[in-house]
């Protein structure tokens, strides 16, 4: 079954008008994760620190290079994924869309590379 990333984006610096309201989104997203379980479609799922405590390495020269915080300079920042299995791009696309609203963020959904789409890549 194909695998797609359900990539979590928000503000830098994430905002709830109450506590109340972080604590419900943080429910609700962990009620999104067990759904996905239940339902079949749960690989793996994890939130990241902020992304002020983000390194970047650039390992192609000589000597690899460290940058402290992320390496673009967005006003949104990934904060953390989800790995799900789906039958399709539709399938994926609804629960990318039940996952931004509980996690009241925005989800890029982008599916994880096949045998097929890598020998796409390598034809002439």
């Amino acid at each position: 079954m194909p695998r797609y990333l359900l990539s979590v984006y928000g503000p830098a610096e994430r905002t709830y008008p109450s506590q109340e309201a972080m604590l419900q989104a943080l429910a609700d997203a962990d009620a999104f994760t067990e759904r996905l379980q239940r339902d079949g479609h749960f690989v793996f799922a994890d939130g990241l620190e902020p992304a002020t405590t983000a390194t970047t390495v650039d390992g192609q020269g000589e000597k690899p290079a460290f940058a402290d915080g992320p390496y673009p300079e967005t006003k949104e920042y990934l904060g953390g994924f989800w790995v799900i299995e789906a039958a399709d791009l539709d399938v994926a696309l609804a629960l990318a869309a039940e996952g931004s609203k509980a996690c009241r963020g925005t989800v890029e959904v982008r599916p994880f590379r096949t045998e097929e789409s890598v020998r796409v890549l390598l034809e002439p």
